[in-house]
């Protein structure tokens, strides 16, 4: 039966809360201070640590360096104030959870739900990570080299955790593969990994998208309809590009993750959710927060465990390696037998990739069809990208962001005459670059009437 020790200087929230956990099957020892926690701690260490973040003689976080076997305690943090920075606090200072005063007993039960998992999880993410060092593999991950180690050792730190992460990186580097791995590692992997492209949804649309709403709450609503974070409970909501999410939502947003409640478009009735909250970014993070397109309050609350992703061109060896593995499968799914030829291979290496992985995939399939045994030299990625044959765009300094974003995205567009190939270069979606454009032609009709 796994064991619980309970810290609290408030007597009745350690006998409600000692019966709660006894109910939920675990043996529980209580403390009243960081001392009487440390001699419990010394002969039993516990399967849960649940210990307020304010006592008499200190704060409860303090006990994490007293535990000898990090790894196999969960530890969640008690907070007596709903706030960004009391959160944050709690998750940056080695706790996997918090709650916050009054408790919410069905949030705390899904957490003791998932303790006895921990331990075999911990044990999955070491034996992932010697995988990786044979296979150059971890989760839906492909690389071998020293910056992918460093990740895949961050990934497997933060899965068994519920700290939110802020994934960075510039496009195609793999975020969302990075979000599906962690949750796959950690204790939510049974429920539901819902991805969202913030940037892929219109203004109008998204909060619906987010929250859900109720039937007649809109023109257009004939039916009720469930939102991401009803959908996602219990699993983790992945939200990418999320800079694109309009101010007034991240407010809702940030009130959802501090209170673990939404409600639908068209209701004032309040919906708990358990939902994990990934978010990405490839813009700069701290940029967005001065140009106004990222909540600083929101930014702080996301960025718990922030985690870059390495750009291709830095990954050494693993241009070669994910190439290889690119062909592969196409050779297998077209039972070819297709094959880079040495001058190629020197120029993928000499290629600066700044689509990064989906740039080369999208090359692999492309060259893949151009060729007929041996994909060779002009076939290259220099001969049919050409970035450096580009025209130039020139800007003067202090143009705002915005107007830089308008006037590449018009430039990309009539050097390549299509819209798809316009954002293969520009490393976006397709859906993304519709958005924007709608955007554009928006404020232009709008500054006409204006005027």
């Amino acid at each position: 039966m796994p064991h619980l020790l309970l810290v609290d200087d408030d007597p009745e929230a350690l006998e409600w809360l000692s019966e709660f956990s006894k109910a939920e099957g675990f043996t529980v020892s209580q403390a009243d201070s960081l001392r009487a926690a440390r001699i419990h701690m010394s002969r039993l260490q516990p399967d849960v640590l649940l210990t307020d973040l304010q006592l008499p003689d200190g704060k409860g976080v303090e006990l994490v360096a007293d535990l000898e076997q990090r790894e196999s305690t969960e530890v969640v943090m008690i907070t007596g104030h709903a706030s960004v920075e009391s959160a944050v606090e709690a998750l940056r200072l080695g706790a996997s959870d918090y709650l916050v005063k009054p408790v919410d007993m069905e949030r705390l039960k899904s957490i003791l739900k998932r303790v006895p998992r921990t331990g075999e999880l911990r044990a999955e993410i070491g034996e992932l990570r010697d995988e990786l060092r044979k296979l150059g593999r971890f989760g839906h991950i492909l690389g071998s080299s020293a910056p992918m180690q460093k990740l895949y050792d961050q990934l497997g730190r933060v899965a068994p955790t519920s700290a939110t992460v802020l994934l960075t990186g510039e496009s195609g580097t793999g975020k969302e593969l990075a979000a599906q791995t962690i949750h796959d590692l950690s204790r939510r992997k049974k429920a539901p990994f819902l991805p969202l492209n913030c940037g892929a949804v219109s203004p109008q649309l998204i909060e619906s998208e987010l929250f859900g709403h109720e039937k007649g709450s809109f023109t257009g609503a004939d039916r009720q309809h469930k939102g991401y974070f009803e959908r996602a409970h219990g699993g983790t909501l992945f939200l990418d590009e999320i800079t694109e999410m309009p101010q007034e939502l991240q407010v809702k947003l940030l009130r959802v993750l501090e209170t673990g409640t939404f409600t639908r478009v068209g209701t004032t009735t309040a919906i708990n959710t358990d939902v994990r909250v990934l978010a990405a970014t490839n813009r700069s993070p701290e940029g967005a927060v001065a140009d106004g397109k990222l909540r600083e309050d929101l930014y702080h609350r996301l960025n718990v465990f922030p985690i870059a992703m390495p750009p291709l061109r830095e990954r050494g060896t693993d241009i070669e390696l994910l190439a290889e593995h690119f062909l592969d499968a196409l050779n297998s799914q077209e039972s070819a037998t297709k094959s880079f030829a040495p001058a190629t291979v020197a120029a993928l290496y000499a290629h600066s990739w700044p689509g990064n992985v989906r740039e080369l995939k999208n090359y692999a399939q492309r060259a893949f069809i151009l060729a007929d045994d041996v994909i060779d030299a002009n076939l290259a990625p220099a001969a049919v990208a050409a970035p450096e044959s580009a025209p130039l765009l020139s800007v003067r300094v202090g143009t705002t962001l915005d107007e830089v974003s308008r006037r590449l995205i018009e430039a990309t567009l009539a050097e390549c005459g299509s819209k798809r190939k316009a954002a293969d270069m520009l490393g976006i979606s397709l859906k993304t670059l519709y958005n924007r454009l709608a955007a554009y032609k928006t404020e232009a009709g709008e500054e006409r009437d204006a005027a």
